[in-house]
């Protein structure tokens, strides 16, 4: 097998562009260049390479832009593809990533992202927009923090904010559909909630059910601390927002 250092020198002789504007390509076997296509094809343990970050993959695809000569547009991972930055890592089955735009599509069995506080998977996608620091899951997500809580949800938009190191840290995730949160003995269920990561804390809302050790309470409005364990069940406006509840009774011994 080719190594890396051989593939570089080959691509030099035979005129490959692999390196193009901001973005180097080099795989173990080999990169093809497309003129018709106006496309680079890296395979065998393929890496991309652009200021802090880096793509492996076993095949990477780079796209030129149209309009800028020599310059990448777009470049598509597919099979054990591994994203990495100085601020977060990712891991799926393929990624897109629009270099215009710095936003990358990610899918996978599940999607990943991995910071120094939290881990987000998703079974549909996770966009990561690099410039604005957020992303968007979609699809059986499952956002864990650092003492194990998880949250669920269908759909969940994450904010970061630059911490110690230049290292991204979770701020805050915005919660939308089939929102569930499990942490030690309580399990609390609602339409949508933000979760406030810094804080440790959720605000839940809109048929809000709190089931903490079989003992359940409903309501219109929620705010969990996921320091103390403690959930609080608000009432909101009208009759529809008083609160109930179902107590077990203990059993004597």
């Amino acid at each position: 097998m080719l190594t890396r250092i051989t593939i570089a020198l080959l691509c030099l002789l035979t005129s490959f562009p692999a390196a193009a504007g901001d973005i180097t390509l080099d795989a173990d076997n080999g990169v093809e260049y497309h003129q018709n296509e106006q496309k680079l094809v890296a395979r065998g343990n393929a890496r991309a390479a652009k200021d802090d970050m880096s793509i492996r993959a076993e095949t990477l695809v780079g796209f030129y832009n149209p309009k800028v000569k020599n310059k990448l547009s777009r470049l598509e991972a597919y099979k054990k593809v591994v994203m990495k930055t100085s601020r977060a890592d990712a891991d799926g089955d393929s990624l897109v990533y629009d270099i215009n735009e710095d936003t990358a599509v990610l899918k996978g069995s599940p999607a990943h992202i991995k910071l120094p506080d939290a881990d987000i998977t998703a079974k549909g996608s996770i966009t990561y927009y690099q410039s604005k620091k957020q992303a968007v899951a979609r699809d059986g997500v499952v956002a864990t923090d650092a003492k194990g809580n998880k949250v669920y949800a269908d759909l969940m938009t994450a904010y970061f904010v630059t911490g110690a190191d230049d290292k991204l840290v979770l701020d805050r995730i915005d919660i939308e559909q089939n929102v569930k949160i499990i942490s030690e003995d309580t399990v609390v269920t609602a339409l949508r909630g933000t979760y406030l990561a810094q804080a440790g804390k959720i605000n839940l809302f809109d048929d809000v059910v709190i089931n903490q050790s079989g003992n359940i309470l409903k309501g219109s409005k929620a705010e969990t601390d996921l320091n103390t364990g403690i959930s609080k069940i608000l009432s909101g406006s009208g009759s529809k927002g008083r609160v109930s509840g179902v107590f077990k009774e203990k059993k004597k011994e």
